[in-house]
């Protein structure tokens, strides 16, 4: 499992080692840590297809080509790594998890490694209709706009996944744990670019059976 380390926002314009492309200098961090209360069963393990909602999304971070992935486990952490196999660098054990979904966030981004990442997009494990598509697009807006958070959008509404550049980190850590990363976003209006998307499920996510069974009619984004 990886340790903790404190990143280090790296300087505007810095340019990229040879052969580093800027997807691999972008983390995914996928938030697994809950409990599951109201879907009663673990969401990280639910079935979609061939696979699970947590494997369906690593693997979506990973064919988009980003550097570096984290899965924060918490409540069910044994459960899950008895059920579904993941690199120990990968993992990323969050104990405080019970105080809320910021602690997730904030466990991830002490895992990366120091001044190697350019953002990080925060993932839910219970939104996994996204496609690696969507998360290439969100990058490279990333890169083109300067904007240091950006938002996937369907019809006007803002989803998920999240990014959040280098030097929000800090910020990130120290906002409110009852408003969580959210409050980082409404103290920063005018640095924030909204992608439009077609893909409705930047909305969805799964809190009952009924969430599921919705997601369970949809193929599974590429």
């Amino acid at each position: 499992m990886s340790t903790s380390q404190r990143p280090v926002p790296l300087g505007k314009g810095r340019s990229l080692a040879p052969g580093v492309t800027c997807l691999e200098r972008i983390a995914g961090i996928i938030l697994a840590a809950g409990e599951s209360a109201r879907m009663g069963a673990d969401k990280a393990l639910l079935k979609w297809g061939d696979t699970t909602f947590l494997e369906h999304l690593r693997m979506t971070l990973k064919n988009a080509g980003l550097g570096l992935v984290r899965v924060v486990l918490g409540a069910n952490a044994e459960g899950v790594l008895k059920q579904i196999r993941l690199p120990p660098v990968e993992v990323v054990l969050n104990r405080q998890w019970h105080q809320g979904m910021l602690t997730s966030v904030v466990a991830g981004l002490d895992s990366l490694p120091r001044g190697l990442v350019d953002a990080a997009l925060v993932c839910l494990v219970d939104h996994p209709c996204v496609s690696s598509a969507l998360i290439r697009t969100l990058v490279e807006k990333f890169h083109t706009s300067g904007k240091p958070i950006v938002l996937p959008t369907y019809q006007g509404r803002r989803g998920h996944p999240a990014l959040f550049a280098a030097k929000l980190f800090d910020e990130l850590r120290a906002a409110p744990l009852a408003v969580g990363a959210r409050h980082v976003v409404r103290q920063h209006p005018g640095d924030v670019l909204e992608v439009p998307t077609e893909e409705e499920g930047v909305l969805l996510n799964t809190n009952n059976r009924e969430d599921y069974e919705r997601i369970l009619r949809l193929r599974p984004p590429d």
